[in-house]
């Protein structure tokens, strides 16, 4: 991490930053702010909410804005997608590479500049999955189109 005047490494960032690369869990602020007060039983809502911005603006961290869900964190910094779970909300990292390609494949057929994208899979994660199995008999299918 650089550190900078504006943004030196202060012990609350450092440990909210080592408890998101920690878990791969996706949390959301409130969540994050449970995991560190373990560490920093002093630590305030607030101080994770802005610590969890200036992380996210010094590239350290990923802030998720995913559809019909709470805005989330990621200690992987790396651009990677994610599955979301459309029963229980749970994120995961999809085990695809990027496909840095869609970008080149735009380029020239818009007048946009391109400056990246982003790419959600909605699916039923293995535990929902299951339990809809169980109360259905089937899983659901959405008759054959993708969202």
């Amino acid at each position: 991490m650089q550190n900078g005047p504006k943004f030196r490494m202060t012990r609350q960032r450092q440990v909210i930053l080592e408890a998101l690369q920690r878990y791969n869990t996706h949390p959301s602020a409130d969540e994050v702010y449970e995991m560190v007060r373990a560490e920093l039983p002093r630590i305030s809502l607030g101080t994770v909410y802005r610590n969890l911005e200036i992380l996210t603006e010094l590239g350290e961290i990923q802030t998720l804005t995913l559809s019909g869900s709470m805005k989330r964190f990621d200690g992987n910094p790396k651009k990677h997608y994610h599955i979301r779970c459309t029963r229980c909300d749970q994120v995961d990292d999809a085990p695809i590479a990027p496909l840095n390609r869609l970008e080149d494949d735009l380029y020239g057929a818009t007048v946009y500049t391109i400056i990246g994208h982003r790419l959600e899979f909605l699916g039923l994660c293995p535990e929902c999955t299951k339990i809809v199995k169980e109360e259905t008999d089937h899983i659901p299918e959405i008759a054959g189109e993708h969202i």
